[in-house]
């Protein structure tokens, strides 16, 4: 890829997102199953059109200084698949007493929305579009709006994609390829986040 290219590139998503003053960086951790290499063949107790969000990280990004300014973490309670898989605690480290104690998707919706109405004037971001769909399918069960609803969402990964010419398979590899230290725990919502937003943080800076 050219430097004319790249240059051309940032200055495409620096056109996108000035519109905004801030920036919320999301990554959401949801029920899922799967089966072990060393496990018999059987169902999956959480197929993937029943997955749900189990938390939700934000982070609140200042483009005009771009730094961070706020975070919010929530568990959330899962309604179709209460109990979690064993593969779910594994992959999230979240355990079943976080989400027994957390409130529903719409009851963390209203705390959320109070939450970024302190921020406005924003997009959000998340490394890829699973994170966009997740929320229209919870949405979808609770049958309310998306937590984010209205608000415009860009893909990082992409962004990414067009500046470098590696392509890290995961988030972290990403991270550690830019030379960034990994924050936190891998495939938990709140690090997740933070570390989607130290990704912009060095493609804007």
């Amino acid at each position: 890829m050219s430097i004319e290219a790249k240059l051309l590139h940032l200055q495409a998503i620096q056109n996108l997102i000035a519109p905004y003053r801030y920036l919320y960086c999301v990554d959401l951790e949801a029920t899922c199953d799967e089966v072990g290499e060393c496990e018999p063949p059987r169902p999956l107790v959480v197929v993937p059109d029943q997955m749900e969000t189990i938390e939700i990280g934000l982070v609140v990004i200042d483009l005009e200084t771009l730094e961070i300014v706020d975070e919010f973490q929530r568990f959330v309670r899962p309604q179709i698949n209460p109990i979690l898989t064993d593969f779910c605690k594994k992959l999230t480290s979240i355990q079943q007493a976080d989400v027994d104690s957390a409130g529903t998707y719409v009851e963390v919706g209203e705390e959320l929305g109070a939450f970024i109405s302190r921020y406005p004037d924003a997009a959000w971001a998340s490394w890829g579009d699973y994170d966009a769909r997740q929320l229209e399918r919870d949405a979808g069960f609770a049958a309310c709006p998306s937590l984010l609803d209205g608000l415009r969402h860009f893909n990082a990964r992409k962004w990414h994609a067009g500046l470098y010419n590696d392509r890290p398979t995961s988030l972290k590899q990403t991270v550690e390829s830019l030379g960034l230290v990994w924050q936190g725990i891998y495939h938990r919502g709140i690090d997740d986040a933070k570390n989607v937003a130290s990704i912009i943080k060095e493609i804007l800076g």
